[in-house]
């Protein structure tokens, strides 16, 4: 291994030296650790170490990073004590997770860093976002990320790859080769003879490195980090190396063949770099034994405090408490003096008004999605957002909704807020992961909030068939973290999304396409916002009541009309997580009857937990079973006789006449 020192002083060589040795001697320890039984699971980087250290001293302080399972280094080297990095690992309570998750699965906003999930490839499209605010706000920043050579094939290192191209994003992705995912050799993983050679295929910067090679791996860190941070621009770096050890101790190495260990091991990039220095006379055999003899106690006496430290204490009320950013929403309600206006909006206009007003509120809002910008959205809901706002603002995005969800989850934990319109509801399909496992979660795990509303133009009548119209919220009501609101009126569908605008909670936003260009109201023309979480009673009546939200209030009140006669209470919930459960049960006791009605299927529709609450809770004020009216148990059909025979409207009054003559 040939090492060029360049214009580095000897003690810069030795700043990386002991970058290097302390986390080779850590991962030893953990190795005894895990024989004793001390330690259930651990995922060795020895042999890669210089990777980690020589990428992350390359960076700037503040320039974040976002590691991998494998790149220990990257902690050690940004000062995080071992102590802290135990008790994480061994879930104790002053873990970075609070013993809530794993190994390297957390962020810390101090340090600057960015933990994975176990979906290997979301880091990189949140390495996006939090370049992307960078950019934006005209800093000099470089962000890098890691995956290893296995993730590559997942659709995510494409999409980030690709968005991070075609906006110039300054990102370092560097790809850990070391030769298995698991235990699945390279040449069963990728037919190119380098991994290095798709950047051409994204239009960008290329590099390969010997990721052994200490030396090598800093200079080209901070060679490319320095340029990039003033001529924004996205790299690909694949650093060849090798695992010496398993997947995790428990998967084993028999999978790989003996004389790949032999050729290795000569490799070694902490024996390398120290034959170097000994050789050089920077350094000497005793100052090496000195040095470890540190370390050693050091890792010591931290191991032992952290065992020692107090574990979690079960708190049900803190857990559900901490799957959300704290937050006090304060109602911004509409000005009632006599220089307030109101205005005759289209359902679609409010929605439209609310986003300008969110975008002149909030400086740091960004839009994303398939063609908002000129074009204005499928629906025209964003028409002329680029002229007041600009295209940093209003942004137009590949088709890539995983990409572009994981990015605005980046820019979030960059300052900023982002907003992303899916262009149809059954789209989010594509960006599921991010939404579940990561908006979903981040909070919960390390105490970051996930700014972010997607936006989810929702619903049949429409006669868009199977794939342009389904109702999907029951995938996210059933998701703790996620807040979910779905409005029938134009005025509620203004004041719910200014108030999701404002949570820095995310918020899943339904919009009812069929409901955009039909249905209109008098509007204030202010800024206003209505509480997520209440429901509002329509009509107010004694012998039934139909609780729904979305188009089934619009049912709902198209029933009541044909039916004068019958004293009936619409409960419109419009949030559905968290949902009212005070307004359900008052209308629960004043009526006794009740009829949970959704456009949704039926089977394991949100109002399965509507239904199975009041079971719980009110049973005593009942005179009939609850009964749902929901759509058919098949996939939404596209011609218009069947679909109407699909929707919940056509067993409506056949359902209610049921219900009151129980």
């Amino acid at each position: 291994m040939q090492f060029d020192r360049k214009s580095k002083t000897d003690a810069e060589l030795l700043q990386l030296y002991q970058a290097l040795l302390y986390p080779r001697m850590v991962e030893e320890k953990m190795l005894i650790l895990l024989r004793q039984g001390k330690i259930g699971k651990w995922f060795s980087g020895i042999g890669q170490e210089a990777i980690a250290v020589g990428s992350t001293l390359a960076m700037q302080a503040d320039e974040y990073i976002l590691p991998m399972h494998r790149n220990l280094g990257v902690f050690t080297a940004r000062g995080i004590s071992l102590q802290k990095l135990m008790a994480q690992w061994q879930g104790k309570l002053n873990g970075f997770t609070k013993g809530r998750d794993r190994s390297f699965h957390f962020g810390t906003q101090a340090h600057k860093i960015i933990g994975m999930i176990s979906h290997l490839g979301p880091q990189m499209a949140l390495a996006d976002g939090i370049a992307l605010a960078d950019k934006l706000s005209k800093k000099a920043k470089a962000t890098l990320v890691y995956t290893g050579e296995g993730a590559t094939s997942e659709g995510d290192f494409h999409e980030a790859l690709n968005v991070a191209a075609v906006w110039q994003l300054p990102v370092i992705f560097l790809i850990e080769n070391n030769g298995y995912g698991l235990s699945t050799p390279t040449n069963e993983q990728y037919n190119c003879k380098h991994l290095v050679d798709r950047a051409l295929g994204y239009g960008m910067q290329g590099v390969q490195v010997d990721g052994n090679n200490i030396l090598e791996m800093y200079d080209t860190i901070s060679d490319l980090a320095r340029d990039i941070r003033h001529n924004p621009r996205p790299v690909l770096v694949e650093c060849l190396t090798f695992r010496m050890r398993g997947h995790e101790e428990a998967s084993g190495v028999k999978y790989v063949p003996q004389e790949l260990f032999e050729q290795w091991a000569e490799k070694d990039p902490v024996k390398q770099f120290e034959s170097y220095l000994l050789q050089t006379q920077v350094l000497s055999e005793q100052a090496i034994e000195t040095l470890k003899a540190q370390y050693k106690a050091e890792i010591e006496a931290e191991v032992e405090a952290a065992f020692a430290e107090a574990e979690p204490a079960p708190n049900a009320a803190l857990e559900s408490a901490d799957m959300y950013a704290p937050f006090q929403a304060a109602q911004v309600r509409h000005s009632s003096t006599a220089g307030s206006t109101t205005t005759e909006k289209r359902y679609l206009d409010a929605i439209s008004d609310a986003l300008k007003q969110g975008m002149q509120k909030h400086p740091n809002l960004v839009l994303m999605g398939q063609d908002i910008a000129e074009y204005g959205g499928a629906f025209k809901i964003t028409d002329g957002f680029v002229a007041e706002f600009g295209k940093e603002r209003v942004r137009n995005t590949p088709i890539c909704e995983s990409a572009i969800v994981g990015t605005a989850l980046g820019l979030s934990i960059n300052g900023y807020k982002a907003m992303v319109e899916m262009q149809f509801a059954d789209f989010v399909t594509c960006g599921f992961n991010q939404i579940v496992n990561n908006l979903a979660k981040t909070h919960y795990r390390w105490g970051e909030k996930a700014d972010v509303v997607v936006r989810m133009p929702t619903g049949a009548g429409t006669g868009a068939g199977p794939f342009h119209s389904q109702s999907n919220e029951a995938w996210f009501t059933k998701t703790p973290g996620l807040k979910v609101v779905y409005p029938a009126f134009p005025s509620d569908a203004k004041g719910l999304l200014l108030a999701a605008l404002e949570d820095p909670n995310p918020v899943i936003y339904f919009e009812h396409k069929y409901l955009y260009r039909s249905l209109t109201q008098a509007v204030p023309d202010d800024y206003f916002t209505l509480p997520i979480g209440k429901a509002k009673l329509i009509t107010e009546g004694s012998q039934a009541c139909i609780i729904t939200y979305g188009l089934g209030v619009h049912w709902a009140l198209e029933y009541a009309s044909n039916h004068p006669d019958i004293e009936l209470s619409i409960l419109d919930l419009r949030s559905l997580q968290p949902w009212d459960q005070e307004a359900v049960a008052a209308v629960v006791k004043a009526t006794g009857k009740v009829m949970i009605l959704h456009e949704d299927t039926l089977t394991c529709g949100f109002g399965a937990e509507i239904a199975a609450w009041i079971a719980e809770h009110c049973f005593a004020y009942l005179d009939a079973p609850v009964m749902r009216c929901a759509s058919l148990d098949t996939a939404i059909p596209m011609n218009k006789a069947l679909e109407e025979d699909f929707l919940a409207n056509s067993r409506l009054a056949e359902s209610m006449q049921k219900l009151l003559t129980y």
